[in-house]
């Protein structure tokens, strides 16, 4: 049995976001089989005044009846498969994708194509999907997540009018404008088999691939045209949105449109300098070390040069999650409301820090040899294997592959010169989630000093050097260009 994801279908494939022929096949040994079935469709395609179609679509599917099976009925058989069937939904791609021991394979791989090829958008699962994303705007975003809601908020500026503009989970009025009928017509029209590709991975039958792609030459094979996202609109100067809430602790996020993504040779250099600059959730960044490690202004600090959704506990991201229109971001959250307006300066002057001096040489090879360890560690089970190679099959490019090629020879200059050439220098969108929103505008329009705040003794003579630095770091922001929004005006068209 071989492999259908070789290096020539790789040097090959689209890097439009076409789906490549043939399945993605990934035999191993284990009696693990996992299965992912990647339409290329998402929230980008929702159309104007029904924001949250295509994410209520899927999962109306994944977590409704079939024409065959209730949903609870669905459930009790997936019991003693020791399986079930999850849907992601984001701006270009929506999977359905599970793992099962090879023992329960067909009984699984039936249930799964059977809640994509035959849904049967029962009244009483579109209703409740429809409640579940509508409590997720307003009782999740709106309410107790204040970190989604500040990186939701970044999102709606960065893409403001554009496809990319709102929460994958829709609008308010979006939602409350779909209906049964759209759901099950735009289910004919995006799921079709020229936007799908099946991967299959694990310790499978040879047999079992070709029989299973066989189940979804039922489906139309195109639909609506695909179109490509236009470009962020532009920006003049910086531009801040104080989301005002109930909140203890200010939730930050920083973000601006940059046009590297993995097709691009620059992108494995810059991707080199953000780990410097950020990794999610580990110590290697610079912002991880001095924000929280040297100040303890807060609990994370991170930036990103793609699109990034964390899976799970784990520290890395999820796969099948790629975007066109990449931005640029940092995330710092939560902060204490005093040291607010210090933190985003304090951000914004490390990464301009690294963007005049470049990357430390001691600094760039720590990092180097940090991911060639730490990136073996994106693909450690047989599902996020597979979700990686359905990814490099997208971009034409293997990430893990690119960067185990490239990182040994890979110099210092590089990773500086990707840094000037994509990272941006100003015209940043900033979010902040705050219960003082008044306030925090006037001081940031005063081009006042913003002094850090100790809670206790005993911080070093250098850090608290360069935080007299920090204080006073430019800030420019016009008058025109800040906002306070009411959270309960968030996400409602």
């Amino acid at each position: 049995m071989k492999s259908a994801l070789t290096l020539a279908s790789l040097l090959v494939a689209s890097v439009t976001f076409a789906a490549a022929a043939g399945p993605v096949l990934l035999p191993t040994s284990s009696p693990l089989v996992a299965i992912r079935l990647v339409f290329r469709t998402g929230s980008a395609d929702d159309p104007a005044g029904k924001e949250g179609l295509a994410a209520l679509t899927a999962h109306v599917m994944a977590e409704g009846a079939t024409t065959s099976r209730t949903y609870p009925q669905i459930v009790e058989a997936l019991y003693p498969l020791a399986a079930d069937i999850q849907v992601q939904a984001d701006k270009e791609m929506t999977v359905f994708h599970g793992t099962v021991h090879r023992d329960n394979l067909e009984k699984f791989a039936q249930l799964l194509a059977d809640q994509v090829l035959h849904p049967r958008f029962a009244e009483d699962d579109f209703a409740r999907k429809r409640d579940d994303a509508g409590n997720l705007i307003s009782k999740g975003l709106r309410g107790n997540n204040d970190e989604a809601l500040g990186k939701e908020a970044l999102e709606s500026m960065i893409y403001a009018g554009h496809p990319y503009g709102h929460p994958d989970a829709g609008t308010v009025s979006g939602l409350r404008a779909i209906t049964r009928e759209d759901v099950s017509a735009f289910h004919r029209s995006h799921y079709t088999r020229d936007r799908l590709t099946i991967g299959i991975a694990g310790g499978y039958p040879e047999s079992f691939a070709a029989e299973f792609e066989r189940r979804f030459a039922s489906l139309p094979a195109t639909g609506a045209a695909a179109t490509a996202p236009p470009k962020a609109p532009e920006r003049d100067g910086n531009r801040v949105v104080f989301v005002e809430k109930s909140a203890r602790a200010n939730a930050v996020s920083i973000g601006a449109p940059i046009s590297a993504t993995r097709r691009d040779d620059d992108f494995y250099p810059l991707f080199v300098a953000n780990s410097y600059l950020g990794e999610h959730r580990t110590f290697n960044g610079v912002l991880m070390n001095r924000l929280r490690g040297a100040r303890g202004l807060n609990y994370g600090d991170y930036s990103y040069v793609e699109n990034f959704i964390q899976e799970g506990g784990t520290t890395f991201p999820v796969p099948n999650i790629p975007r066109r229109e990449q931005r640029f971001a940092i995330w710092i959250r939560p902060v204490a409301p005093e040291n607010t307006l210090f933190a985003i300066r304090c951000g914004l002057f490390y990464l301009h820090r690294l963007e005049d001096q470049g990357i430390p040489a001691t600094d760039f090879e720590e990092t180097r040899r940090f991911l060639q360890t730490y990136s073996k560690l994106w693909t450690q089970d047989v599902s996020r294997r597979l979700g990686y190679a359905i990814d490099a099959r997208v971009w034409g490019r293997d990430i893990q592959a690119e960067l185990a090629r490239r990182l040994p020879t890979m110099t210092k200059a590089q990773v500086d010169a990707a840094v000037k050439k994509y990272l941006p220098r100003d015209g940043f969108d900033i979010a902040v989630v705050t219960s003082d929103a008044a306030k925090w505008k006037s001081q940031l329009l005063s081009g006042a000093p913003t002094p850090i705040h100790y809670d206790t003794e005993g911080t070093p003579a250098d850090v608290m050097a360069e935080d007299k630095e920090i204080e006073k770091y430019p800030l420019p922001v016009s008058p025109r260009n800040v906002r306070l929004v009411p959270v309960a005006e968030m996400f409602d068209r």
